[in-house]
């Protein structure tokens, strides 16, 4: 073979070795060698993430061995394949050699005991891990979602016949609510709370009074604020708002008990909730109540277009047509009747709005109010991510402790999962902007004042056009 024909034989060698993707051995070996080393780099830190959260949120556990049974959970949560429950924990752990040479039945044994018929309080493991991230990652605002829990059998806390307005259908299982820290890298649930009725209540016990308040079956709506309210409460950080969904679950209730806390609410109603208009000036006063529907419709000359990251879409941006109008929750009682700012969301122009949503924080500028409702997208996305990788509705038994426990620990792993790679889409990673004024900052949102007075020219036109359709509940759009 002549000295052409050798560089030939080779320049196609070389062409396949590229086209394949395929390298010499020493080649391969250098690049796996560098694939292993970046895993290994990328296991360090997520070890190193649980390791100092588990050290942070464990302390309240007074034993050593109960300290290193939760860190033994919260890796086992992460680590085990398949469903998340103590047996497939306790295989993992000993796969790992961390069971102490005892064996998976015997692992399995401790770790039930861990979680159903040990002692320890699952509160101040939640309070430190709201306390730890609010050092690492400062809260931006409080979303509350719940978590259907489909279970087929008879035998776990909480299991009945369920009807998810959310979702607006009937199933057979548990239905929590989850109440979930946001921060601009972080997106991860610290409180919880299971829904009990006269069906599905386990036998009234210390235990069951802790979890319902009073130890009384609760309304839906109910017991979603009430596990709200004392999740904010026992979280023992500084106030922020809560965003949530309360269409066609007890709307005026709800507000009402997050104004008595003093908790400020952001909360979507549906098209069809009745309001009262307060400002003389805008179509609708005086006329009774209307749907927050037709009340947004008559103020649709006000929108202004707002532009939002989308929580969906990593470095995508989205803008939606905004209009707000201050308007009243209608209630028999005179003194329970506050004013509300009523914002809501137009997709399209010569559309209905989208969304609606209503809140206390009436001097705040709807701009802002609107990029923090999408608070809630990001909880949606890393739920539907990662609730399954870390067990959430794993949990088995009927021991109401013991699901408490499991949830608790859950939530740590959650954390973990996100404080370990928050730069690399982990649940949670999407900032949310918020618009900077003199001394505030994205973190901390402070409320912002209205430019009401700039609009009023516009809100006098509106009212000069709509004399006749004041008197109307159904109004004429703008």
């Amino acid at each position: 073979m002549n000295a052409a024909t050798s560089t030939r034989t080779a320049d196609r060698t070389a062409a396949a070795l590229t086209a394949s993707g395929s390298r010499p051995a020493g080649t391969r070996a250098a690049a796996a060698a560098t694939a292993a080393a970046a895993g290994a780099n990328g296991a360090a830190c997520a070890d190193g993430a649980v390791e100092e959260l588990c050290s942070a949120v464990f302390a309240s556990l007074r034993r050593k061995d109960q300290r290193e049974r939760g860190r033994q959970y919260v890796q086992g949560l992460l680590t085990a394949e398949g469903r998340k429950s103590i047996r497939n924990i306790a295989l993992q752990l000993d796969r790992a050699g961390a069971a102490g040479g005892a064996g998976a039945a015997a692992a399995e044994q401790s770790l039930h005991h861990f979680i159903a018929a040990s002692t320890w309080d699952w509160q101040p493991i939640r309070t430190a891990l709201a306390e730890y991230l609010g050092r690492t990652a400062p809260l931006t605002a409080w979303v509350a979602q719940p978590m259907a829990i489909p279970k087929g059998g008879e035998h776990s806390v909480g299991a009945g016949h369920r009807f998810d307005p959310h979702r607006g259908q009937m199933f057979r299982g548990q239905q929590a609510f989850g109440l979930w820290y946001t921060s601009a890298p972080v997106v991860t649930p610290v409180g919880w709370r299971l829904f009990l009725d006269e069906e599905s209540a386990p036998a009234p016990s210390q235990d069951s009074v802790q979890e319902c308040g009073t130890g009384e079956e609760e309304s839906y709506a109910g017991c979603a604020v009430s596990g709200v309210l004392n999740a904010v409460r026992e979280a023992r950080l500084p106030v922020r708002p809560v965003v949530l969904d309360v269409r066609d679950i007890a709307t005026r209730s709800t507000l009402h008990r997050f104004a008595e806390a003093r908790v400020p609410v952001v909360a979507r109603i549906g098209a069809e909730a009745r309001l009262l208009v307060t400002d003389p000036r805008v179509p609708g006063f005086g006329a009774g109540t209307m749907a927050a529907r037709d009340v947004l419709q008559n103020v649709r000359g006000l929108r202004m277009p707002v532009e939002w990251p989308d929580p969906e879409v990593p470095g995508a941006r989205r803008t939606s047509l905004v209009a707000a109008v201050r308007v009243m929750v209608p209630d028999p009682a005179q003194g329970r009747r506050r004013e509300v700012l009523l914002f809501g969301e137009w997709e399209a122009a010569r559309r209905l709005p989208t969304q609606l949503w209503v809140t206390d924080m009436v001097r705040t500028d709807p701009a802002a109010l609107v990029r923090m409702t999408k608070t809630a997208l990001r909880v949606s996305a890393a739920s539907a991510a990662s609730v399954q990788r870390v067990g959430l509705r794993d949990f088995s038994g009927r021991s109401l402790p013991g699901w408490h426990r499991h949830v608790t620990l859950a939530s740590v792993a959650h954390a973990a999962l996100c404080l370990a790679a928050p730069a690399a889409g982990a649940p949670g990673s999407v900032p949310v902007a918020v618009p900077r004024t003199a001394g505030t900052t994205d973190a901390a949102p402070v409320p912002v004042a209205v430019p009401v007075a700039a609009r009023a020219g516009a809100l006098a036109a509106a009212r000069g056009r709509h004399t006749a359709a004041v008197r109307r509940p159904a109004l004429a759009a703008l």
